[in-house]
């Protein structure tokens, strides 16, 4: 979200100190925060690992985790890159849109956990 304003409605040098901050601190402190989030959901699920919202935010989890670490890291590391040097060009903004629609699918998916988080919360484990 942050990208598509700076993009938006800022200049191009703000947009590659945007970027910079992405991977650092960004990555530095969102790798480490959804390793604590997936410690935690494991610790949790111990009471009953077969309850069935259990199992549903542990699939939800390995597909945060797989789009964060396979698709959101490697982007924000490219656009990082191309945009220190000045690359705008036609890659930098294909996976720019990547990036966007991974970003939006883990937010959702963060969403639906929390929801998921409330209803075991109310339900008897």
């Amino acid at each position: 979200m942050a990208s598509m304003l700076v993009a938006l409605f800022a200049s191009p040098a703000s947009f590659i100190v945007l970027k910079s901050w992405i991977v650092w601190p960004g990555l530095g402190i969102l790798i480490p925060a959804m390793a604590a989030t997936g410690i935690s959901g494991i610790l949790l699920a111990r009471k009953n690992p077969q309850h069935p919202l259990v199992q549903k935010k542990q699939k939800t989890m390995k597909l945060l985790v797989i789009n964060g670490l396979c698709i959101l890291t490697p982007c924000a590391l490219f656009l990082d890159a191309w945009a220190a040097e000045g690359s705008l060009h036609t890659s930098f903004y294909l996976v720019q849109g990547v990036e966007f629609l991974a970003g939006g699918m883990n937010f959702l998916l963060i969403l639906i956990n929390i929801r998921r988080g409330f209803d075991l919360r109310t339900s008897s484990l």
